[in-house]
């Protein structure tokens, strides 16, 4: 079993950027494809974006297509999201999740083990 925990978020302004980290513990990452994931106040956890096992294949919701880019460092026991270009409609609490199961899935259900999440907010 995995163990996530994210880190990063903050308060930026619009057009500004952060990178999330996603530490894991417990397995190596590399046994995972990993997702992240975002949740806005009064709204479902949606998809965001999907990385394989061994980084090559990465998949993005269409809103954040261009802006946002995932990364993973399997020695490290890490995945990222490098955020540029915020905007206000972006601001949510984002989670990383694991998929034991290999392919892709941009379903909340697809994931079996997911971080505390961490809060993103940017201001217009």
């Amino acid at each position: 079993q995995v163990q996530l925990v994210e880190s990063g978020g903050g308060l930026v302004q619009a057009g500004g950027s952060l990178r999330l980290s996603c530490a894991a513990s417990g397995r190596a990452l590399s046994t995972y494809v990993m997702g992240w994931f975002r949740q806005a106040p009064g709204k479902e956890r949606e998809f965001v974006s999907y990385i394989s096992r061994n980084g090559r294949v990465t998949y993005y919701e269409d809103s954040v297509k261009g802006r946002f880019t995932i990364s993973r460092d399997n020695a490290k026991n890490s995945v990222y999201l490098q955020m540029n270009s915020l905007k206000p409609e972006d601001t949510a609490v984002y989670y990383c999740a694991a998929r034991g199961t290999f392919g892709y899935s941009a379903s909340v259900d697809g994931y079996a083990y997911w971080g505390q999440g961490t809060q993103v907010t940017v201001s217009s």
